[in-house]
């Protein structure tokens, strides 16, 4: 019978060790349904639609169809529309939507000057938020408007930083 020396004991020992730590980590595999075990988010969707044309002095409807795992969201946490010009003029607060069913959302406005405008919807439910944003025009631009859309930013931030 061979006696083992120290150094070659610690070698034995940290080989079983190896052994037993790798048989233990083999028996922790995945679980093929995973992924199913946890919650699997469905984020929202939104689409602006704004009219074809714009008339400065008339009432116009901006509206957002929001969806969720392809369904309408018709009972979102909030869904708020933001508007402003292009060159800072005009700036209309955030303003609450009226929940029109089937996951459609609107705003009425009278836009009262000619020019580039966003809009920008702030819309969540559960634990998705989302703040697409859409460019339109009222009117005729300015000379100021078609050197912007000519630069090709073709987006602008609000002004006003506004959090929920």
């Amino acid at each position: 019978m061979r006696k083992f020396r120290i150094g070659e004991s610690n070698a034995v020992k940290k080989y079983i060790f190896m052994i037993l730590l790798l048989s233990f980590l083999s028996a922790c595999s995945l679980d093929e349904n995973a992924a199913e075990l946890y919650k699997q988010e469905t984020p929202l969707k939104l689409e602006i639609q704004t009219p074809d044309t714009f008339t400065a002095g008339e009432q116009e409807i901006i509206k957002a169809t929001l969806t969720q795992d392809g369904k309408p969201a018709d009972h979102a946490d909030f869904v708020h529309f933001e508007i402003w010009k292009q060159d800072g003029t005009v700036q209309y607060g955030m303003e609450e939507s009226v929940n029109e069913g089937g996951g459609v959302y609107s705003i009425s406005k009278d836009f009262d000057k000619d020019g580039l405008y966003f809009v920008k919807v702030h819309a969540q439910q559960g634990d998705s938020l989302i703040m697409p944003q859409k460019q339109f025009i009222v009117g005729e631009l300015s000379k100021s408007d078609l050197e912007f859309l000519q630069e090709g930013t073709g987006k602008q931030e609000a002004g006003q930083g506004h959090h929920h």
